[in-house]
């Protein structure tokens, strides 16, 4: 998810809004010529604006449509997906600059959200929101505490079509973060903890040790702790570090589609809400 729509869409509708009002006011082509027989321009200003005006309302403080280009949220989110997030609930930005002008909400713990990527902000990515600011993440052998509580994690039977074909075995656990309970999936053997940057060589706490297999993270005030529901095949906070408050785009909550790769057709097989 690397381009942002609204590069496009803001100046388009600036622009068609600019030429039905210098119409409306100054020209005068439709109220003097007669609907039709005005300049194209003006024509496609009027016909234009209100529809473009609508689909920017929409995607910059409603909702806006992504597409999952990767498996690091297997299985919540396969590559293929449609989904639509929720841009209201973490706060009214405006569109492009993204900068915060109505304070509606923040993440809750276990949200799947949509954020731009620090290193590189023009880039989207998705991933699960594991802490909150002022949290202390412990991981210790698989097992995930968070303030000193353990998250729930229990193994699960979970048939995936693509595993077949995988080596080592993927291995299926639900965990509950807050409010929401999903499917987690694991590699058995796999740790890639143990060559995650963030954990290992930072100063944020206490380094991580036993080849990754323990580490702890403490997150400061304004950021978010955010990992892949694939846990062994993801680059999330574990490599790249925290997420600012700032780079949120807004909460997943609705798969609408899936497509894969190639010339078929799509599905709605997989519709339904995000947990």
């Amino acid at each position: 998810m690397d381009f942002d729509f609204n590069l496009i869409l803001v100046p388009a509708t600036l622009f068609f809004v600019a030429v039905w009002l210098l119409d409306k006011f100054v020209l005068k082509q439709r109220q003097t010529r007669g609907k039709g027989n005005e300049n194209f321009i003006i024509t496609w200003a009027y016909d234009f604006w209100p529809v473009l005006a609508i689909v920017l309302i929409l995607r910059s403080f409603l909702y806006e449509p992504f597409n999952i280009p990767s498996d690091s949220m297997v299985p919540t989110l396969e590559t293929g997906d449609f989904i639509l997030v929720n841009k209201f609930d973490y706060g009214i930005k405006l569109p492009i600059v993204n900068t915060k002008i109505i304070d509606t909400g923040s993440p809750e713990r276990g949200d799947v959200a949509v954020f731009r990527y620090p290193p590189q902000p023009s880039i989207s990515y998705i991933k699960r929101i594991v802490g909150l600011p002022g949290d202390h993440i412990v991981y210790d052998h698989g097992q995930l505490s968070i303030n000193g509580k353990k998250v729930a994690k229990v193994p699960v039977e979970f048939s995936r079509e693509k595993d077949r074909l995988d080596t080592p075995t993927a291995i299926y656990h639900k965990e509950t973060l807050g409010e929401h309970t999903f499917t987690m999936r694991e590699l058995e053997g796999v740790n890639v903890a143990r060559q995650a940057p963030y954990i290992n060589y930072l100063e944020n706490g206490k380094y991580s040790g036993e080849n990754g297999l323990y580490w702890e993270v403490t997150v400061p005030e304004g950021h978010y702790f955010a990992m892949g529901d694939n846990r062994d095949q993801s680059a999330d906070s574990r490599f790249w570090g925290l997420v600012p408050e700032e780079n949120l785009t807004g909460r997943a909550f609705y798969i609408w589609m899936h497509k894969e790769p190639g010339f078929k057709l799509p599905s709605f097989s997989r519709n339904g809400t995000i947990d």
